[in-house]
């Protein structure tokens, strides 16, 4: 993904490297990536090194950026509704557990902003705005019920505020902060990451695609334009989130090559790394595992259950 040059932050001084390599094998069990991670140290990962460098030496708590918590997807085979549910729990559960432990090698601890982008790609993804501000606002009301302390929101409303149109919003992000795309072009075809990111995002907008009613051929040419759209979108929250979040460790729910200034993490037990709590739904096996699953596939491996009655995820017990 295309960024703007910055100088990177100095590697860690001798005294603070154990404590910034204990942190980073905190995080490295849940490392999302299209290479193998097994065998993976702390010292294959330089960049995150030193996005750890300052807060260590410093003594304070280190910030995660998540950018992610978007929406619900907006096909029904693959979720159970539009608000979050058991997957968005247990995920928001995982993050704040994961600060704690943080906590027990670097003892002023950590926190995660999670980034909701729902409304930088909601034109493009073919989710209605309200459906995001209420995904939005139930997430906030979900990380307080839960007690989780060590999490933070933040989305186009602290950006901008609410006397702007969602429209005006996403063209005033395009405007500073998005690649050219043209630039972005060029790079898919010759970088290998970037070129799967774009294949990965141009298959869930296909698959996400709720009514079409032109050709399967032009629904993917489509899905091929707005997999630019969003790869640029998502690029210029990427540097809008930087802005406002100076210093902070960059965590992704994209799987994340080595070398990455990003940092990807798995949020819960998946068969494929591209899925999310949000594309998904949880099931819950007999032996108390939990994974993501697409609705369609769930049903058919166990029953629904309901929470506060809504639906929730599924069990198999």
């Amino acid at each position: 993904m295309l960024t703007r040059a910055t100088p990177p932050p100095p590697a860690p001084a001798a005294g603070h490297r154990a404590v910034c390599a204990a942190v980073l094998a905190t995080l490295l069990p849940y490392r999302r990536a299209l290479d193998t991670a097994d065998g993976d140290t702390p010292d294959a990962f330089p960049a995150q090194l030193r996005q750890l460098a300052a807060p260590v030496a410093a003594g304070e708590p280190i910030v995660f950026t998540l950018p992610g918590f978007p929406c619900k997807s907006p096909n029904p085979a693959k979720v159970l509704g539009r608000l979050p549910d058991e997957g968005e729990r247990l995920a928001l559960r995982f993050l704040d557990a994961l600060c704690a432990r943080i906590a027990a090698v670097h003892p002023p601890g950590a926190r995660v902003v999670i980034c909701s982008d729902g409304h930088v790609f909601s034109d493009l993804i073919g989710v209605p705005d309200r459906d995001i501000d209420a995904y939005a606002d139930a997430l906030r009301a979900l990380i307080r019920a839960e007690g989780l302390t060590r999490l933070d929101v933040f989305d186009l409303r602290e950006v901008y505020g609410d006397g702007l149109s969602h429209d005006e919003k996403r063209a005033l992000v395009d405007a500073r902060y998005a690649p050219d795309l043209a630039s972005l072009r060029s790079l898919t075809r010759s970088d290998g990451p970037t070129r799967k990111l774009y294949q990965g995002i141009t298959r869930f907008l296909f698959e996400d695609t709720a009514s079409f009613t032109g050709t399967r051929s032009a629904l993917q040419r489509d899905c091929r334009r707005r997999a630019y759209g969003v790869m640029r979108r998502s690029s210029a929250w990427g540097e809008l989130v930087a802005v406002h979040h100076p210093g902070a460790f960059r965590l992704s729910i994209h799987p994340q090559p080595l070398g990455s200034a990003k940092f990807g993490i798995r949020l819960l037990d998946t068969p494929d790394v591209w899925l999310t709590p949000w594309h998904s739904c949880v099931v819950e096996h007999a032996d108390g595992r939990r994974e993501l699953r697409h609705r369609a596939d769930a049903e058919r491996l166990g029953r629904l259950v309901l929470r506060e009655g809504r639906p929730s995820h599924f069990t198999s017990v």
